[in-house]
């Protein structure tokens, strides 16, 4: 095959170089723009997995790398006047240009050709190629060219940062964040040779236009950053080598996804994007070079696999393709959650959390890293974390507990532990009344170990029921069943009980779920209102009518009654339904409310009903006792309320005095496309807890200790609710501390036989794990 590389990157050379080896006969050239041997650029950092793959695919550059590399195991955090630091997190850096100058030397044994001050930018120039390889970078003038055919989502990220090199060597991964009158700046900082650091300077554009560094050249930038650094810089100047940009060479992030990776040019020639062309990583994890060598392994891979000959190209680069874009968009992924959290975190974290906790946040921006992966890092520094988080809750704990298992204090309540069983609809009511089943589930999950049980949400009208199966709080007969419920889990737990009230508004007079969810009974249907006139199912769902001013008069009498109810049934714990597009939802979401009173129109007034029943009912619920509100933090839904929205939501409730936000979200329109995934709703707590400054309940995919563990030690949530895990097993709570090695948690007394032996079994599972790892 005839091969042209596009671009003198890490992408191009390796992968020239890869194919070359593969068969000597390959003609195989790597043109760069710049001149032979010189680069831009300061320190790239790698992975352990990506140096195993280069030894095994290139024993001979990866050798000479290695000697070049600089190792470090250490992450610190220099915050708010303190040093923190965390090990075991093993990074390698090697200096850009020393990268590069390795494979071109590696090039050059093996003949690829390498061609230097060309700019390659119309690969038709090529047109005896069998294969183009365009790596020719972010701006990649071959990925405009084909933009129709590749369909690149280039999002330009608000940050600005300018990267910079100092002779100060560091022997960590070093963050540093200083503030300023204007806001926060932060430093990525880490050696890559012996002799020079790289020194990475970020911050918001408003705080970047507020110094008006936008109007600065590079050595006033640099001046500027040398001043505010000056405490890690210890009297060392910081270095540029980007002369070649104009301005003050301070850059936005840009974020590349290509929909399409390869094509067939009118010469016939393939011709395909690799590295920074198709995809980019923030470098606040730093994998932008580790995928552009792993595109290169891979693609030389499947040449190996399926042939190296012309008429394979075809085949390879489907397969090629296929394979690559699941592993990229999960780096990009952990990338984008990485890049997010340096985004926001001068507004969301920097000021709100203290030294400790925010180098947690930090360690777990990505998500890639959990608790438990912490904890295999460095034990020390998590057990010790874990100290400070147990005695910021009260405890004074001889051993390490996990942030699960510490109390959690709100009014007058001590919750045992974080674990909350959520409401879950169970559609087993007769005539509203809570009978045996809602004894037998709630008091079984009771008895699992959570700190708080839900039960379902309980109507204040029968016309306020989801289905004829839902429970309800307007008779006196129903007050006695849920005290009944309540009494059992006092008698005989250590757990408290919240009831949740609410009212299904236009999502009411349906069937009981597995009947046909959301469908309209087929006979015994009522009448039903909402916000404004909708149907929830288009041409399905019975029609709402508007509530009057009468209709809310009489259902903010009917919360109040229900709320006084809850009271005398016992319940420890009270929450405000106001998400999932039922009665109070739909008053505050665009999508359900089209009214023109005052109740309609600015989200101050599609809040302004909602708040009303909350002061009343939140009058009458004892005062030492808590109340929770459930908010829709995002519809899913263009025009709907979004995660800004939902900031300004809890800062009402919270002014009204609310004790906590409860953050799901969707289930307002069916028009809706939520994005699934582990812990999927937790940044909505995240953001409101900081930003709003009150505290949340996490729920939505959370499954696992690891999961509560993670969400609750970085200060994410300070409950998290976990729903369908209760429903299989439900002593979750109780199974998880066994499987995370937490011994000293309590069992009920009629259980304590068990105790033992369900924690030996996962202790010897996990003791075999790790000695099948280790072979």
């Amino acid at each position: 095959m005839k091969i042209v590389c596009i671009g003198g990157g890490p992408a191009g050379l390796y992968f020239g170089l890869l194919m070359k080896q593969l068969d000597p006969a390959h003609d195989v050239t790597v043109v760069e723009r710049n001149k032979p041997y010189d680069t831009f650029g300061w320190g790239v950092v790698f992975s352990d997995a990506t140096m195993d793959n280069m030894r095994q695919w290139d024993p001979a550059t990866a050798a000479e790398i290695e000697q070049a590399f600089n190792h470090w195991d250490d992450i610190e955090l220099l915050f708010k006047g303190r040093t923190i630091r965390s090990g075991g997190h093993g990074f390698v850096g090697i200096g850009r240009k020393k990268l590069l100058n390795i494979l071109q030397a590696r090039c050059e044994e093996l003949d690829v050709k390498l061609v230097f001050e060309t700019n390659a930018d119309n690969d038709l120039a090529y047109a005896d190629a069998d294969l183009i390889i365009a790596s020719d970078g972010i701006n990649s003038q071959i990925r405009s060219r084909y933009a129709n055919t590749f369909k690149p989502d280039i999002v330009t990220r608000p940050n600005r940062y300018i990267w910079l090199g100092t002779h100060r060597l560091y022997d960590a991964f070093t963050f540093d964040f200083q503030r300023t009158e204007h806001g926060w700046f932060q430093a990525h900082i880490y050696k890559f040779d012996e002799n020079t650091t790289t020194f990475i300077v970020e911050c918001p554009e408003e705080v970047f236009l507020a110094h008006g560094l936008d109007k600065a050249n590079q050595d006033q930038s640099i001046a500027f950053c040398e001043n505010l650094f000056k405490d890690t810089l210890q009297g060392h100047k910081l270095m540029t080598n980007a002369r070649h940009l104009r301005g003050s060479a301070w850059l936005n992030f840009q974020r590349v996804v290509c929909e399409q990776w390869w094509l067939k040019n009118e010469n016939g020639s393939h011709v395909v994007l690799m590295g920074d062309a198709v995809h980019t990583a923030h470098f606040a994890i730093g994998s932008g070079t580790k995928l552009a060598i792993e595109d290169a392994i891979e693609l030389t891979r499947q040449f190996k696999l399926l042939g190296d000959s012309p008429d394979k190209i075809g085949e390879v680069l489907s397969t090629y393709q296929e394979l690559r874009r699941v592993e990229t968009l999960r780096l990009q992924n952990a990338a984008w959650n990485a890049m997010e959290w340096f985004e926001v975190c001068g507004k969301r974290y920097c000021d709100q959390l203290e030294p400790e906790q925010f180098m947690y946040s930090m360690l777990t921006r990505s998500q890639r890293i959990s608790h438990e992966n912490l904890r295999l890092r460095d034990k020390a520094w998590l057990d010790g974390y874990e100290q400070w988080l147990a005695q910021k809750a009260g405890l004074n704990s001889p051993v390490p507990v996990p942030p699960m298992f510490t109390p959690y204090t709100v009014r007058g309540l001590t919750l045992k532990n974080r674990i909350v069983v959520s409401p879950m609809a169970q559609y087993s009511a007769v005539d509203g009344l809570a009978g045996d089943y809602h004894l037998v589930h709630l008091g079984a999950r009771a008895m699992g170990g959570a700190g708080l049980v839900f039960a379902e949400m309980s109507c204040v009208s029968p016309e306020g029921r989801i289905t004829p199966g839902c429970p309800g709080l307007y008779k006196p007969e129903h007050t006695t069943a849920f005290k009944r419920i309540a009494d059992w889990i006092h008698t005989n737990t250590d757990a408290k009980f919240a009831i949740q009230i609410g009212h299904a508004g236009a999502k009411a007079s349906t069937r009981l779920a597995w009947d046909g969810i959301d469908q309209p009974l087929a006979e015994g249907n009522w009448p039903i209102m909402s916000a404004s006139e909708q149907q929830y199912l288009e041409g399905v769902s019975q029609v709402s009518k508007a509530m009057t001013r009468a209709d809310m008069d009489m259902v903010l009498a009917q919360f109040v009654a229900s709320t006084k109810a809850a009271a005398e049934a016992g319940a420890d714990w009270l929450e405000l339904h106001c998400a999932h597009g039922y009665l109070l939802s739909s008053f505050i979401s665009p999508l359900t409310n089209h009214r023109s009173d005052e109740y309609g129109g600015s989200l101050a007034n599609r809040l302004r009903y909602p708040l009303e029943v909350f002061k009343a009912v939140r009058a009458v619920w004892p005062a030492d006792k808590p109340m929770s509100v459930r908010i829709s933090a995002h519809d899913w839904v263009e025009g709907g309320i979004t995660p800004d929205d939902a900031v300004e939501i809890a800062k009402a409730f919270k002014a009204a005095g609310a004790d906590m936000i409860d953050c799901s979200s969707g289930q307002v329109s069916k028009k809706e496309k939520p994005v699934y995934g582990r812990m999927f709703q937790t940044p909505f707590a995240d953001r409101i807890r900081q930003e709003a400054g009150i505290p949340t309940i996490a729920v939505g995919a959370i499954s696992e200790a690891d999961h509560a563990n993670s969400i609750l030690a970085a200060g994410r949530a300070d409950l998290c609710a976990v729903a369908r895990p209760h429903l299989a097993n439900p002593a979750w709570t109780l199974t998880e501390a066994a499987k995370i090695g937490f011994t000293p948690v309590s069992w009920p007394k009629q259980y304590r036989s068990a105790k033992g032996q369900m924690e030996s079994i996962f202790a010897r599972e996990k003791s075999m794990a790790a000695a099948a790892s280790a072979k």
